[in-house]
């Protein structure tokens, strides 16, 4: 499961996931036991949507041997922009800092054939985001360069300065409610959509009806429910039941059916967001 969503926001370019808690799993405590998929099932898919994401040669450093990653072989390649090769190049590239930093500066960990070298001095085991200075793609090919420089940039430059889509960024939230009280960008989402069985079809985002037509916007926020629902996790939600919110679609801009007529009874959370996201793209490609 972890897999195919990993895979369908990979995709569609999606940038921010959202693990947030329904209230609704049922959990089980196995203090003996540090596998969290029972336990801790946010955690779980949290951890393991933050491992695809990473870059192969990346992970060894950041993640440590764990029982949630014993079966991790079997999960899908996500095969994004930044998930590059040795012999591959790109201006930018993801890194690990290593031990050792002194007033030369850091080596990091890129994947390439040496370490590359940057300026700053920055603590070891932190993942940076590196954009190569010039001559760089010159040593990196060169057997006799023994450096390799490179500078730390804002992990959202590749994006937005030079394109790329550059993998996704994972958070926690302990409900719905904090879904929007804990979102980073400034003024928050400025569109929000709700998906449910119970939602108007998702073709009415596209017609000439004024209440669903969607206008601009900047930051698209998309929320999926587990098997109950989205209206079991605002019934669940301690925040919202003090505000006296018990209507779930009142949450969002827009509340739709993914897939009105459905010949399923239920559509899991996996398939919704693939089923989901391919309806919303003419939204984003318009936009």
């Amino acid at each position: 499961m972890a897999g195919q969503i990993a895979r369908a926001l990979s995709v569609f370019c999606v940038d921010e996931i959202i693990v947030f808690d329904d209230g609704n799993s049922h959990s089980y405590q196995n203090p003996n036991d540090e596998y969290t998929g029972k336990s801790d099932p946010d955690h779980f898919l949290f951890r393991l949507l933050s491992y695809l994401e990473t870059p192969a040669h990346l992970r060894k450093l950041l993640f440590p041997i764990h029982p949630n990653l014993s079966s991790a072989g079997q999960l899908p390649s996500l095969d994004l922009p930044h998930h590059l090769k040795p012999k591959e190049w790109c201006p930018y590239r993801e890194g690990v800092t290593l031990p050792g930093a002194d007033s030369r500066g850091t080596l990091v960990e890129a994947g390439l054939r040496i370490p590359v070298t940057v300026e700053a001095q920055i603590p070891e085991n932190h993942r940076v985001t590196l954009k190569f200075l010039p001559g760089a793609e010159a040593a990196a090919k060169d057997t006799n360069a023994t450096e390799i420089k490179a500078e730390p940039v804002n992990p959202e430059e590749p994006r937005e300065e030079a394109g790329y889509y550059w993998g996704f960024n994972v958070r926690r939230a302990k409900g719905l409610s904090t879904v929007f009280t804990e979102c980073g960008h400034e003024g928050g989402y400025d569109m929000t959509i709700g998906t449910s069985e119970r939602g108007l079809d998702m073709e009415t985002l596209y017609s000439s009806d004024e209440e669903q037509k969607v206008e601009k916007f900047k930051h698209l926020l998309v929320v999926f429910g587990g098997v109950a629902g989205l209206e079991v996790a605002v019934k669940n939600d301690p925040d919202l039941q003090k505000l006296g919110v018990v209507d779930a679609k009142v949450m969002f801009d827009r509340w739709v059916n993914v897939c009105p007529g459905q010949g399923s009874r239920t559509i899991r959370t996996e398939e919704a967001v693939w089923i989901g996201l391919m309806g919303l793209r003419r939204l984003v490609a318009n936009n």
